[in-house]
């Protein structure tokens, strides 16, 4: 998932962030939900699906937690922080 050194990020790489408005634990499937133009329910519902399944689910979601940057706060609406 890393760039290296002269390589252009590809798209995925470019534009993946945890969600800050679809947030439920670290905003993971809300992340992917916001790049797919899914609904985040949706994403949700998919991975516990999928932890049903024998697998490491739940190590990636993990993984992804940590190395996936959080969206920056200029994508929120300033609207978002003044209605929680």
């Amino acid at each position: 998932m890393g760039v290296l050194l002269g390589e252009r990020p590809t798209q995925w790489e470019a534009t993946v962030h945890r969600s800050r408005r679809y947030r439920m634990i670290a905003g993971v499937c809300g992340g992917i939900a916001e790049r797919l133009g899914w609904s985040p329910n949706l994403v949700r519902l998919l991975f516990l699906l999928s932890c049903i399944l024998p697998g490491p689910q739940f190590v990636i979601y993990l993984i992804m937690w940590i190395f996936i940057p959080k969206a920056p706060a200029s994508d929120m609406p300033s609207s978002y922080y003044t209605h929680r």
